[in-house]
């Protein structure tokens, strides 16, 4: 019988064990965030965008079907409003376009202009540069691996819980 609590979520002891040195994961994690988001910031600053809209961006790009602005609302968790300033401002600034699908015009979906594209590659180019050299002292299963484990904590920090902001 499992003894969950905080909202139905796992007790600490109901956990399983972590094989690895889990405070040396957590400082790599943090420091990985904290340099990509240096980055980011960088990026932000030179396009006269919020770091919010950079995330928009990313949304947008990484998306596996066309992004809508609901959709859109609910990866970032903004408000409806907060998401149609981003993407007036991400307009405005030439990094997207809002185009209305065919076959239901109230339907419109968040497109990444082909040169802001060219532009975020340029700037972000360093970030997979540095994939590349982080991984070249790896073999194709040790990268396996470790993408699987990417992939698996973020699609398990992603049903974590967040507090809502105020004023949501």
């Amino acid at each position: 019988m499992s003894t969950e609590t905080n909202g139905g979520h796992p007790a600490p002891g109901d956990l399983p064990a972590f094989p690895g040195d889990l405070p040396a994961f957590a400082v790599q994690l943090r420091r990985m965030h904290g340099e990509i988001g240096r980055v980011i910031q960088q990026y932000a600053a030179r396009q006269n965008l919020h770091a919010t809209d950079v995330q928009a961006l990313a949304a947008i790009l990484d998306a596996p079907e066309p992004m809508t602005p609901t959709r859109l609302r609910a990866l970032l968790g903004l408000t409806s409003g907060a998401v149609t300033a981003c993407v007036d401002r991400l307009e405005r600034a030439g990094h997207v376009r809002r185009v209305r699908e065919d076959a239901d015009r109230r339907v419109v979906h968040l497109q990444y202009v082909d040169d802001a594209r060219a532009a975020a590659r340029t700037h972000f180019r360093p970030l997979a540069d540095a994939v590349r050299r982080a991984g070249a002292d790896f073999d194709a299963h040790e990268l396996a691996v470790a993408l699987r484990f990417l992939t698996e904590l973020n699609d398990i920090l992603a049903e974590v819980p967040g507090e809502p902001a105020a004023g949501r």
